[in-house]
């Protein structure tokens, strides 16, 4: 009977309700955007960096596992790696950011297409020239380019030679001696890849790099991996706690003010239950249930315009912004929301529970 009472309030008003919910799953929206955003972008990270096909990566001394490494490594050290023991191949890779999220990788393509096991192209095919990129399908659809279109980088007009799959390595790929002719980087790469023979052999092969180069942070693809994540920034940690905080506020207000005024409206009906002998805890239960209510539709329509926001900005925007759909994150997301949504509803459900039914029968 109480929920069925619930319910019949909730539709006899029901532009107020859909606007109420609509309202609070905006903050559901908010934290499963941001935190899709982010575990999209380390979860295609992750992807690009093992579509490679390297079992090692040698960075440069006094970098982190993640994070755009300057090309500060003598190529020389290339060479040497690739003469190691258990070594099948090495290559260095040239990387430097153009703005934003957004990064031009210098490569050898011939190296790296044997060691990832070939690329695939939709258009066109590599590099053959000086002045001649290939960029990846995603790339390519938010710059809306095609073989033999003009891109600028780097404040230069490059010709796309070709568009290929994505998950290899990056975006965005110019040939490595001109890229690092072009940021006066000869001789310099960022990184080294290193491929074995055995993968087996991944633990022994870095202990056998660390006895020769102290200073180098090297690390197994696995070990790479499994920085691709959140807690490995504690900024984004943070940023993400004050979106919540915000969404609780947002929560908090949007019930507060929808509540408060119906609550203003249901004067009468609360004095008549109140006559009828329904006590306090009554009055309180039903609009306490209404927010619950409300909140769980909320939180569906926050989880269904996540799924807009992922279309958004996979049709306009796929190569700066990946969103994955974190699933583990929906009952975090309509917790937080319905959090708010009682402490708004807190004051004005206490209002009206203390009503006097005199007073209220007689309200006009």
């Amino acid at each position: 009977m109480v929920y069925k009472l619930v319910w019949e309030n909730l539709k006899h008003r029901p532009v107020r309700t859909l606007l109420s919910s609509l309202a609070i799953g905006l903050g559901v929206t908010m934290m499963l955007t941001l935190v899709g955003v982010s575990e999209g972008m380390f979860r295609d990270q992750e992807e690009r960096t093992r579509g490679v096909g390297a079992h090692i990566i040698i960075r440069p001394s006094g970098s982190s596992a993640i994070g755009i490494t300057p090309p500060n490594i003598n190529e020389r050290l290339v060479g040497w790696a690739a003469e190691q023991p258990h070594v099948q191949q090495a290559t260095g890779v040239v990387i430097y950011p153009l703005g934003g999220v957004s990064t031009v990788h210098g490569v050898d393509f011939q190296e790296l297409s044997r060691m990832s096991d070939g690329f695939t192209f939709f258009e066109g095919g590599p590099f053959r020239q000086t002045q001649e990129a290939i960029i990846d399908e995603y790339y390519a659809k938010e710059k809306k380019l095609h073989a033999g279109a003009m891109v600028k980088i780097l404040n230069r007009d490059w010709r796309v030679a070709g568009v290929f799959r994505g998950g290899k390595l990056a975006r965005v790929m110019l040939p490595k001696p001109i890229l690092q002719d072009v940021t006066a980087t000869t001789g310099k790469v960022s990184v080294i890849y290193v491929k074995l023979d055995d993968p087996s052999r991944t633990a022994e092969v870095i202990a056998h790099f660390k006895q020769t180069l102290v200073d180098y942070p090297i690390y197994s693809m696995d070990e790479l991996a499994s920085q691709f994540s959140v807690n490995s920034l504690p900024e984004l940690k943070v940023f993400i706690r004050v979106v919540m905080t915000l969404s609780v506020l947002f929560g908090f207000l949007v019930v507060f003010l929808a509540m408060y005024t119906a609550i203003l409206e249901r004067t009468r009906e609360i004095g008549i239950l109140k006559a009828l002998g329904a006590g306090q805890a009554y009055v309180l239960g039903i609009l306490v249930r209404e927010t619950v209510l409300m909140a769980v539709i909320g939180s569906f329509f926050g989880i269904g315009m996540s799924y807009g926001t992922k279309w958004l900005l996979g049709t306009f925007i796929p190569a700066s912004f990946p969103q994955a759909i974190v699933y583990e994150w929906w009952p975090i997301a309509s917790g937080i929301t319905l959090f708010g949504a009682l402490l708004g509803v807190l004051y004005p459900a206490i209002k009206a529970a203390r009503q006097d039914a005199l007073e209220s029968l007689s309200y006009d």
